[in-house]
Parts: C-alpha cells; structure tokens; sequence
C-alpha cells in the first residue's frame, strides 16, 4: 500500500523527529554569527561561501527569526537526505527491506548535523544527492545527467569548499574504475567546467578580500584543531555513527569494492577511499568531515544485507536486524539530540563513561562542545544590558560592545536589540571585515580581555561585571565585563591590529 511506502513514512518520522527536538538546550554558538551573516549578504565570508547564508535570510524573511524558525530548514533538509538515501538504496537494487534499513541507519545516526543551522546539514544533502546521480549516470545513458552533477557540486561549492574533495574523489573514482570511458567524453567535463563557473563569485570575492579563508583554515589549522594521527582517523570514523551500524557501512564498502553486481557503482567505493586518504594523512582534518560519505556506504550495505538474509531461512533475521540497528542507535541519541535535561544527561553519560569531547584546542567541563556552546547566552546578553544601563544618556549615544569572538557578539546582536543594546563589533572573522562601522571607541563595553591590556589601550578602565554561566564552555564562565573610555587612538586606526581569523 503506497502510504506505508518507506520512501515517505521514515523521512516524515526523521522531520517529527527533529521536529519536536528543535529548541534542545537553546541556540548554538555558531547559530547566532550565521544570524548575523544572513543579515549582511555578500558572495563571500571569512569562514564559509555564501549558500547557506542565503538560504538563512530567505528562511528568517518568510519565518522570523525564532529558535523553532531557524531550525526548521535544517529539520527539512535532514528529511531530504533521508528520502534521497532510499531512493539510492532503490537505485542500487535494494527492496523495501534495504530502503528501510538504510534510511533507518541514517535517520538515526545523522542527528546532530540536522539539529541545528549550519552548512553541514547541506552538505550531506549534496553529498548524498552526488551519489544518486552517480548511480544514475552509470545505469542510465543520459549524459545530460552530468550536467545536473556539475550544477549540484558548483552549488554545494557555495555552501562548503570541502565538496572540493568529493571532485576529487569523483576524478580519481573514475581514472580507476571502468567508467574512464566517460573521460573521453565531453559531459564530465562539461559538468566541472559548470561547477568552477558556479563558484567562481565567490572566488572573486575571496580575491578582492585577500583570500581570507585561506588564512583563517592556517591559523584554524595551527591555533585551534587538535592535532590527529592517522590512526586516530581511522578510529574515528569506526566511532562517528552509532557502533551497531559500523558493520553495516563496512558491508558496504565491501560490496561496492568486491561485489561483481556492484560492478557499475565501484566508482562510490573509490571516492569514498581518496577522500579518506587525503583527510587522514593531513593531520588535522575532524572526523566528521567524511561523514556524508557513509550515507551512500549505508545505503550499499543494506543491499548487501537484504541479498544475504533473501533465502527464506534467514529472512525471519531482517525484523531482528531492523530492531538491533534502531535499538543501538536510539541508544546513543542522547548524545547527538539534546533530548534529556542537562543533569540527566551528565548522569546518563557517566553510567556509559562517555567523557565530554571536543576537536578543538578547548577545555571542557560537564558537558561536550557541542552541548556547553548552547548555553550561557542569555546570562552574557543580562551582564552586557546590566553594563549598559549604567551608563549615562550621553555615553550611550557613543557606546559600543566589543568582543573577542563571534559567538559572543553573534549572541549580544540576536538578544541585544530588545534590551537596547548597540549593535556588537569584534576582530574575529567576518565581524572583523565589518569593521568598527560609525563607532569611535570613546565609550566601549568589552566582553573578556584583561585589565592591563585594555589600560594600553584606553584611559579608564573599570570592571562592570562578570559573566556566571556553569554549563558553558570553561572559558566563557566567569569572564569579565568592562567599561572602557577614552580610547588612546582612534577605533578605525586601531582596527588592523585587532583582526583575528580562526
């Protein structure tokens, strides 16, 4: 019956899913500069391509710019990618049984990404997308199909450069692999040539600016990034998703290498190998960064499984796959959707001895990165407007917020206006190529820093406040506000030297 197809009944359950999830423990860090972002389009931002930017100002315009309103499209796009994952799965030859388990592994196991903006919900829809038309291209003699490839990585290109690595994947996939033959053609070509012309804004724009994202990827990969071996790679991809579908991911990697069926699609196997290879031998790359990939390798290792437990004597195995694979997963939900209370949750992953992690050079306290960055926002925004409102009416005509990253005055721009505040300017990454605007520095409220480095720079210094948050990021808790005036040089000339991308 049509309306129990899986094609649609596991992507609505993904969306009511996320869905009913979505305010968790309140927004992220980088939720608030993409707000500010999307406020100030332009082909280009220090840290990410315009794309998704674009799609937050369409989205804030027809739907506000509440929690629920910014996480909506996130929500959707998850849903997507789950529906596209079965109509891979179908593509390669799997039944409802494969299409389920499949879209079950990766609905389950691709929650945080969708939990909240940013362009890495995106990027696995391009990803995802990316393998279905390749499938299509090998089952299909449509060679117009390459032409919708091109325009999807040119597009995925202006949300996320790493898609750069699924090109190259895609080059090297098919030197290897029988379907050189289409080399000789002019469509893949055709199809690259679409894509650079796609990107190629916000090249420009990278050139007019000075090609700031290659200086912030120097310093991120320097200053903030854990260093990783090439063995920590490799384990890290075996704990990205939950443990109970690992075997299921290897099952399709397998196929598509070894598998004379799979003959047509090895092409997949080998993007997946080259991007694997380029990220583990860098040093630096997170494990996350092949995560898209695994949604096709699920949807080959479904197939695989579906072909495995067919003769009849196995095929009472498949409820018991489907349950082990659900069951794995939403145990280990708590730690990709924020679903319990914050207590509950610190209890829950001590039992299991999950540690708080971060890929980042950053101490922790009780909770992960991921969680620690949605909280404490409020409490900074209280502390600033406290500062604020100390001063008098004629200081305030010429005050400004300054702080020392994006999170904080991404946060005091979204929470700040209803309480008064002056717009927020700081030295770090697209805040920095915003500049100071009209303000002169003569009265400036500063978000951390010290006292004596501030004194160097101003000629009264006096502390106003301090931000209590026991959830946040170690070092957002306890950080001091202060009230400087009397700036030594003008804010504009000072400017250059407070610019810092990373």
């Amino acid at each position: 019956m049509r309306r129990l197809d899986p094609l649609w009944i596991l992507p609505l359950g993904k969306l009511a899913l996320h869905l009913a999830t979505l305010r968790g423990y309140g927004l992220f860090r980088d939720e608030f500069y993409y707000v500010a972002c999307s406020k100030r389009l332009a082909l280009g931002y220090v840290d990410h391509p315009p794309l998704s930017m674009a799609l937050l100002a369409l989205q804030r315009a027809l739907f506000g710019e509440s929690l629920a309103a910014i996480r909506m499209l996130p929500a959707v796009i998850g849903a997507a990618t789950v529906l596209v994952v079965g109509l891979l799965t179908r593509r390669l030859g799997g039944g409802r049984f494969a299409q389920s388990l499949a879209m079950l592994a990766v609905g389950l196991n691709f929650l945080s990404v969708f939990h909240k903006f940013s362009m890495n919900g995106v990027e696995v829809l391009v990803w995802t997308l990316a393998g279905y038309l390749t499938i299509r291209i090998a089952q299909e003699e449509r060679p117009r199909l390459w032409i919708v490839l091109g325009v999807l990585l040119g597009l995925g290109l202006q949300n996320k450069i790493s898609v750069l690595w699924l090109g190259l994947g895609l080059g090297v996939g098919l030197l290897v692999t029988g379907e050189r033959r289409r080399l000789a053609t002019r469509w893949p070509w055709l199809a690259g040539g679409l894509a650079l012309a796609i990107f190629m804004p916000h090249l420009l724009w990278q050139a007019a600016n000075d090609w700031p994202t290659l200086e912030f990827m120097r310093n991120a990969t320097g200053q903030k990034m854990i260093e990783v071996a090439p063995v920590e790679f490799v384990l890290g991809q075996l704990g990205l998703l939950s443990p109970v579908v690992v075997p299921l991911w290897l099952t399709g990697l397998g196929w598509l290498l070894l598998s004379r069926s799979a003959g047509r699609y090895r092409l997949l196997a080998w993007i997946y190998l080259t991007v694997f290879a380029l990220l583990m031998v860098s040093g630096s790359s997170r494990s996350g960064y092949l995560g898209p990939a695994y949604t096709w390798l699920l949807g080959a290792g479904a197939v695989a499984w579906e072909g495995w437990l067919e003769p009849a004597g196995r095929r009472r195995l498949r409820p018991i796959a489907v349950a082990l694979i659900a069951a794995g997963s939403l145990a280990t939900l708590p730690f990709a959707l924020p679903v319990l209370p914050v207590e509950t949750y610190v209890r829950y992953a001590g039992a299991l001895g999950v540690a708080p992690s971060t890929e980042e050079r950053k101490e922790l306290a009780e909770l992960p990165q991921g969680y620690a960055d949605m909280h404490g926002w409020k409490e900074l925004v209280d502390g600033v407007a406290a500062a604020w409102e100390s001063l008098s009416a004629a200081e305030r005509e010429r005050a400004t917020v300054f702080t020392y990253n994006y999170g904080n005055s991404g946060a005091i721009d979204y929470y700040g206006a209803q309480r008064g505040l002056p717009p927020s300017i700081s030295g770090h990454n697209n805040y920095w190529l915003w500049g100071p605007r009209e303000f002169t520095g003569e009265v400036v409220i500063v978000v951390g820093g010290s006292r004596q480095g501030l004194e160097r720079r101003f000629g009264s210094v006096e502390r106003a406040g301090t931000v209590v948050c026991r959830y946040c990021m170690p070092y957002e808790n306890d950080k001091p506000i202060w009230i400087a005036r009397g700036i030594q040089r003008p804010l504009a000339e000072l400017w250059p030297e407070l610019k810092h991308y990373d």
